[in-house]
Order: C-alpha cells, then sequence, then structure tokens
C-alpha cells in the first residue's frame, strides 16, 4: 500500500487554479521531489497535503485512510511532519526545548496531570526529554543543547527543525526548500542528512527544493510542476530529458 496518496487534487482561489487534478503517490520510506518554476503550485501542493488548505475537489490519504480537509494538527497526528521555507524556531527556547516541543502531539496526560504533576505526567515528561536528547545526538547538535535556537549557524537551525518535526514520530516528512539560504558545503551536509534520516528513521520524505544538483542527486522519483499542473515524472535522466521541464525552466538546464 501506498503511504500518501493524492487524488486528481485541485484547489481554486478566488477563479484561479494553484493546483489542477494533480495526482502522486508515495511509497513508505522512499524519497520523491516536488520541482517546479516560483508559483508553480509547490508549497500549495504541501498545505493541501498538511490541512493547511482544503481542497476544492479530489482525495488525500495517508496509508489508506482518508485524511482530506482534516486540521494540520490531526494531520500530524496521523503521522505527517514538515519544515517550512523560512525557519520557524522559537529563537528564545534552548535546541533542547524546541524538540520537546514536537512532543506535545502526543502527550496522554492531560491539562489535570499537568497542573497536579501527576507520576504519569512525571514519566511522560522524562520519557519525552530522554528521546528528545537522543534526537538531538542522532542529528549531531546534544552539544548545543542548552543553547538558545536562535544563536545556531544557519545550518544548525535547519538541522534542528527537522528534529523536531521528526520528535512528531511522522512516517512521511515533508521538506520544504530545506536548503535555501545554505552555502555550498551546508548543501552537502544537508544531502547527507537527507538520506540518513530516510534509512534511519525509515521515514518517507517528500521534498520541495530549487536546487537541481541537490534534487537531482537524492530523488528517486521527481515530479515537475507548472501552473499548478503536473507536466513531468520520471527519474532525473528522464526529467532533464523533457521538453516541457526544460521550456518551463525557460531553456536552462535542470
Amino acid at each position: 500500500m501506498a503511504l500518501l496518496e493524492v487524488d486528481n487534487v485541485s484547489v481554486v482561489f478566488g477563479g484561479l487554479k494553484a493546483v489542477c487534478n494533480f495526482n502522486f503517490t508515495l511509497d513508505p520510506a522512499q524519497l520523491v521531489a516536488l520541482i517546479g518554476p516560483n508559483g508553480a503550485g509547490k508549497t500549495t501542493a504541501f498545505n493541501i497535503v498538511t490541512g493547511v488548505y482544503r481542497p476544492t475537489s479530489g482525495q488525500v490519504r495517508l496509508a489508506g485512510r482518508d485524511i482530506t480537509g482534516l486540521k494540520p494538527f490531526r494531520i500530524n497526528r496521523r503521522g505527517i511532519a514538515r519544515t517550512f521555507q523560512n525557519i520557524r524556531l522559537f529563537g528564545g527556547l534552548s535546541v533542547l526545548d524546541n524538540v520537546l516541543v514536537g512532543f506535545n502531539q502526543s502527550i496522554s496526560h492531560g491539562f489535570l496531570g499537568t497542573v497536579l504533576r501527576t507520576p504519569r505526567h512525571q514519566r511522560e515528561d522524562e520519557q519525552h526529554e530522554a528521546e528528545a536528547v537522543e534526537l538531538l545526538r542522532t542529528l549531531r547538535l546534544a552539544e548545543r543543547m542548552e543553547l538558545p535556537a536562535a544563536s545556531l549557524p544557519y545550518g544548525d537551525q535547519r538541522r534542528l527543525e527537522i528534529a523536531r518535526a521528526l520528535a512528531t514520530r511522522p512516517k512521511l516528512l515533508l521538506l520544504d526548500e530545506p536548503a535555501a539560504g545554505m552555502n555550498p558545503q551546508e548543501k552537502i551536509e544537508l544531502m547527507q542528512l537527507i538520506r540518513f534520516i530516510r534509512e534511519h528513521f525509515a521515514v518517507g520524505i517528500w521534498l520541495i527544493e530549487h536546487d537541481m544538483k541537490l534534487v537531482m542527486s537524492i530523488g528517486e522519483r521527481i515530479t515537475v510542476l507548472d501552473h499548478g499542473e503536473t507536466i513531468a515524472v520520471g527519474t532525473a535522466d528522464e526529467v532533464q530529458g523533457n521538453e516541457k521541464v526544460i521550456e518551463a525552466y525557460l531553456g536552462e538546464p535542470v
């Protein structure tokens, strides 16, 4: 069974079709890229799958279950996590606390347990902190866990945002332009990190990215959008040789 299925989804804003009859599948632990010119509808597709936008038509399924139009927090609990084009960390909180925020969706002790500091609350907090520390070790951020998130270098802030997303224990991780603003060395490290995450956490990854070197290096399958419509699907070699893709990128090699 496919992990994610998007069937004939469209979304209309004021008469403008931002995404038109979009179809997409992603298998468990698969790494798939979504590319296209600015304004092609890539982030809109992410927003549909994560519940930010309700599609005008079509259906979204996660592991066979319909999640179309659910609230974002409910979709997150079902197993989809994401990062954003612009980093959204809590800059004044510590690195550790930023990751602990990701565990909030799995808290079971409730408000009363928090107020009364019940044994169940304490056990759950201790478990989450241990998991957060281990996650930071895995992503090579443990030595900085007590520092404010805003003090981290840019590349490490991206890494931390991914760590927080992984704290929600997703089946599917959506990365929206994770290489934006990175220097060449940071991009190399990011490619290695994405591959590592897919293998270590056995999580499916859906990636939006403008850096074509990164996309072509790690994407097992690539979908290309232009003006809200899919114009190509295939391997890196197939996409790079597609005339519609070349035209969409104004003749520049992808």
